[in-house]
């Protein structure tokens, strides 16, 4: 697991698009979420109140993408009808070289962080494709719980959620993990 100070979020800004453009391009990224446009031109520059695009770096070097929405107020309606204070992410590292070196992980715990340091916010949504394992036990060992299989658009996913005190449950045990006997 590498050094989690190491690892730090950016604001993701216009600048950004061409490296952005690239990643999504990577096999490993379209086998994640599909070969979805996500149209970095228009949507980089705006900076709508229900989301954050994040660039993750490892020592200042761009490593990978976080996006956090509020689903409730997300303007495709691409969750439907959910309650508020809700959060949805959507994440990946951008070249298969920083794969398996625990930056995932990293940028999960992060993401996370920033979604219940909103004390409204009760639970966590992701939507991984059906068809990507790996990300489904990913995603478990956080602590996320299956909910359903559902279609978005063309992709069939399976949708996690987790909770609030599910986090803390995680975040607790992880904590004293770490400490020394």
């Amino acid at each position: 697991m590498p050094e989690f100070n190491a690892i730090s979020l950016r604001p993701a800004s216009p600048a950004d698009a061409a490296l952005l453009r690239g990643w999504e391009k990577q096999p490993h990224i379209i086998a994640s979420h599909g070969a979805d446009d996500w149209e970095w031109e228009v949507e980089l520059p705006r900076a709508p109140t229900w989301r954050e695009q994040l660039i993750t770096e490892l020592e200042g070097r761009p490593i990978g993408f976080i996006q956090i929405i509020d689903p409730a107020q997300e303007d495709s309606h691409y969750w439907g009808e959910v309650p508020a204070n809700l959060r949805a992410i959507d994440i990946w590292i951008g070249e298969p070289t920083e794969l398996g070196k625990g930056y995932g992980t990293a940028m999960m715990r992060l993401a996370l962080a920033c979604c219940f340091a909103d004390p409204q916010v009760t639970a966590v949504l992701i939507d991984p494709l059906d068809s990507n394992i790996r990300a489904h036990r990913f995603y478990e060992r956080l602590g996320f719980k299956f909910l359903e299989h559902r279609r978005f658009g063309d992709d069939d996913c399976a949708v996690y959620r987790l909770g609030r005190t599910d986090w803390a449950n995680v975040t607790s045990v992880e904590s004293t993990a770490h400490v020394p006997s």
